[in-house]
This record gives structure tokens, sequence and C-alpha cells, in this order.
């Protein structure tokens, strides 16, 4: 049955695969806080891992990227119902108030230190800003395959920013870090707060870049049948 994309009704396929990335996440986290070796070393490390344990890590690679690609899809959805003034603000509004979640409601269950001396960046910074971002494309109209374009330079070209990283004596600084490559890298603000960085958001908001374009095969213009074809299938031709 195909859902009328321009009513209340949700799509049932997004919502599944988003919680399925939540409940992976989560698996990875309980790792995290249970394991006796999850903060000494690496799940991944061949010489020290069990397959069990390698899974579980591995497996949760897929979560982010899931998440914030079908957040991206989410919101082009809502352009179906929305002016990209009322889309673009409602952005910039979710997206500052995830940032200021991150700083404040996550940092406080991640720490228990109501001092707040670690300001964190990390997956819910990373989806705040790329919507902030996102909301202030659709204010300034860009089309839908300048956005795209974009979203493509960002993902796909995002690994050359490694060439100047791998020249000798190359010293990434606080921006380097905060757009590329910054993963759980501490840098002092003032006092005995810091900031630390964990997820650079310049590739994820990319990545919402081009869920959002993604979204356009779930609006009216596209049937079930064509959906898939674009998806799943091969051009026969």
């Amino acid at each position: 049955m195909q859902q009328s994309l321009t009513s209340s009704k949700r799509i049932e396929s997004i919502d599944i695969i988003r919680g399925l990335a939540m409940v992976i996440m989560a698996l990875d986290h309980v790792r995290d806080y249970v394991h006796i070796g999850a903060n000494t070393d690496d799940p991944l490390n061949l010489a020290t891992t069990s397959p069990a344990l390698y899974f579980t890590r591995w497996i949760t690679h897929f979560c982010a990227p899931i998440f914030v690609f079908l957040s991206g899809t989410s919101v082009y959805l809502q352009s179906l119902r929305k002016s990209k003034k009322e889309l673009g603000i409602f952005l910039l509004k979710r997206g500052l108030w995830l940032i200021i979640a991150e700083w404040t409601i996550v940092a406080f269950a991640w720490t228990f230190n109501t001092n707040f001396n670690i300001i964190p960046f990390q997956v819910i910074w990373a989806i705040g800003i790329s919507m902030f971002i996102l909301g202030l494309l659709v204010l300034a109209k860009l089309p839908y395959r300048i956005i795209l374009i974009l979203g493509i330079l960002i993902v796909g070209g995002h690994n050359l920013l490694d060439i100047p990283e791998s020249k000798p004596g190359f010293e990434a600084g606080f921006w380097w870090d905060l757009l590329h490559h910054g993963v759980f890298k501490v840098y002092p603000v003032t006092g005995n707060k810091v900031v630390m960085l964990v997820y650079p958001f310049v590739a994820w908001a990319g990545l919402m870049l081009l869920g959002y374009c993604a979204g356009i095969l779930f609006s009216p213009q596209y049937t079930a049948a064509a959906r898939k074809k674009y998806c799943w299938e091969s051009d026969p031709d």
C-alpha cells in the first residue's frame, strides 16, 4: 500500500531503520560501560578481541551514518508540508536545541559533572550543526541540484583532506580538528573547562544533505515501483 506523503502518516520503513540503528548503537554503548577492556583496548584489535566483541563494535559503524542520512530524508518529507521559511526556521531552532542539549544534558549524563568542565562535541552536536547548516541552505532557497552537488562534493571529496594531513610535520589545530579529524581531541577553553572534539561535523553535514536529496524518492512524484527501481534494481539498458 502506498502512503500519501502529504498526509500526517509516517513512512514505517524509515522509522524502522532509524529505530534499528538506535538499538544497535545502544548495544555499543552498553559494551562501553560493562566490558572491562572497553576503555583500555580497541575491540577491533584482532590481536586481543573476540569474534562477538569485534562484531558488537564493527556493526555500530553503520548506525550514525544511517541515522544522519535518514534525518536528512525526514527533513525533505517535512518540506512537502512546510514552506521553505517555516522549514528553515524549524531546522535552525532544532539544530540549536540539539547543540545546547549536547553541552548540557548529554554532558551531564556522560560525565556526572555538575561543573560542566567538559564541553563535548559528539553525535548530538554533529546532528544539530548539520541541521542548522541545512536550515541555512533551505532559507537561502538553494535549488535542489545545488544542495545535491554540495552533498556529493563534501562526502566524495572529504578524504582528500587526508593528503595534507599525511605530510611530515603537519599539525592539526582546533579548526582543522573541528572540521575534519578531531576524534577525542581536547582543547582548553578557559580555566579548567575544555572542549572535547569527538565528531568533526563537515562530513556529517554532507551526509545529511545527501539524505535530504534522497527524500525526493519518497515524494508523490515517485511510485513505489519507481522507488524500488532506483534504490535496488539496475537499469536493464
